[in-house]
């Protein structure tokens, strides 16, 4: 059987098994390639007709150009796809997929634990514990803030935003959202449509970011955006770095005027902007929205669905 796919990422034991079980994989396990090296390793097997890549594989223009004349489909093993130009990939007529759909729960997971943890000072009560915990706490000492019967804001009323908003609303929590279009009465499931976002925030004491990760996008919530909070709010963002003006961010915390923020993404990764490590009020986490073994296999069987369906000259499921 002649090596159908290169899979440009360590994967996870059970993707890794079946990809060489069923395209006879060119499989990466102790090694992440870098760009030049995944593509002499596409140009070195000529049956090779499918990628699959993790977002630390950055195809640009230049990446998509250089990629040989048999490569038909880039698999994406992420909901997130701008680590590909799909302009490009389109006019060579190579498909880029992604997965979703498999990803929302656990990210939505991600977001009630950071609006936890912001709220109830899980960053002040773990350091604590690791100084070791000899000094009694009085009453009006380190106290957090309820996420009972708050009133939540979602940016971006998708599958993981509607998962967010079912969470929530176990703990009491009232849901307002804003989104591109209004979802039909079914999706609601009782939340209050906002048109206008800025309309929006002044009743949001917590708001959680669940928008795309697009360009026209960058810096949206910014200090403008979080003067419209209410005073001592609380932001959440599982959703892209890029969203969030860091700067504003850092003075809206130092002032108050955010209570705290919790963070599983960040404007540079890994090289997040340490100045956020020293503000106590942030609760973070370093992207790990769908790190879960479950979640991880089924993002893999998906990307891997999609390439049996292109090597088979059929539509793939996801195509972006």
């Amino acid at each position: 059987m002649t090596a159908r796919l290169l899979c440009a990422t360590p994967l996870p034991p059970a993707i890794a098994e079946r990809a060489r079980a069923e395209f006879d994989a060119i499989t990466s396990q102790d090694h992440q390639p870098t760009v030049a090296e995944a593509i002499a390793a596409l140009r070195a097997e000529a049956g090779l007709q499918a990628m699959l890549i993790s977002s630390r594989i950055r195809l640009d223009a230049a990446a998509v150009a250089a990629l040989p004349a048999q490569l038909k489909l880039i698999a994406c093993y992420s909901v997130g796809y701008e680590h590909v130009d799909v302009a490009a990939a389109k006019a060579r007529g190579i498909v880029v997929t992604n997965t979703p759909d498999v990803v929302s729960d656990a990210t939505a997971d991600m977001a009630l634990l950071l609006m936890l943890g912001a709220c109830r000072r899980a960053r002040d009560y773990a350091a604590i514990m690791e100084r070791g915990w000899r000094q009694r706490y009085g009453l009006g000492d380190m106290l957090g803030l309820d996420f009972s019967g708050k009133t939540l804001g979602i940016i971006g009323m998708g599958r993981i935003g509607q998962a967010v908003a079912r969470r929530a609303r176990g703990f009491g929590v009232k849901v307002l959202y804003h989104n591109r279009r209004r979802l039909a009465p079914e999706l609601e499931q009782g939340a209050t449509y906002f048109d206008d976002v800025r309309a929006m925030l002044p009743h949001c004491q917590i708001l959680s970011l669940h928008a795309p990760g697009e360009r026209a996008l960058d810096g949206y919530v910014d200090a403008a955006m979080m003067a419209l909070l209410p005073r001592g709010a609380v932001l959440v963002n599982t959703s892209r770095g890029l969203l969030v003006n860091e700067d504003d961010l850092i003075a809206a915390l130092q002032s108050g005027q955010l209570a705290a923020a919790g963070l599983d993404v960040f404007r540079a990764e890994p090289e997040y902007d340490l100045r956020l490590r020293e503000l106590p009020n942030i609760f973070m986490m370093p992207h790990m929205g769908t790190a879960t073994v479950e979640t991880r296999d089924a993002m893999g069987h998906r990307a891997l669905d999609n390439v049996a369906a292109v090597l088979a000259g059929a539509a793939p499921r996801d195509a972006v």
